[in-house]
């Protein structure tokens, strides 16, 4: 069984940056589609980035686009979402994701199979 843990959250004033790490244990994330997703207060959960499983592709939402950048290390069984440019309306807790089957495109509809529980980014001046 695939487990996942974000860790990275925090405060940070606007403008400034931050880096979520997604550490992997009990099987492996390569081949693996993986995807970041954020929920804030009273609104649906959201996909913000992923990365394919296989031809290892991007996918963002127009949100984020050019200020997030998702990546994946597979020998360190970790995937990471670095956020720069954070503004007010990137306050979320956000999630990492993980597809069970191998070598899927990504997508940032909430279609995985396995969660993280979460790590609070909170942007505040």
């Amino acid at each position: 069984q695939l487990q996942l843990v974000e860790s990275g959250g925090g405060l940070v004033q606007p403008g400034g940056s931050l880096r979520l790490s997604c550490a992997a244990s009990g099987n492996t994330l390569t081949y693996r589609s993986i995807g970041w997703f954020r929920q804030a207060p009273g609104k649906e959960r959201e996909g913000v980035a992923c990365i394919s499983g296989g031809d290892g592709s991007t996918n963002y939402a127009d949100s984020v686009k050019g200020r997030f950048t998702i990546s994946r290390d597979n020998a360190k069984n970790m995937a990471y979402l670095q956020m720069n440019s954070l503004a007010p309306e990137d306050i979320a807790v956000y999630y990492c994701a993980a597809d069970r089957r191998p070598l899927r495109l990504c997508v940032l509809s909430p279609e995985y199979d396995y969660w993280g529980q979460g790590t609070q980014v909170t942007v505040s001046s």
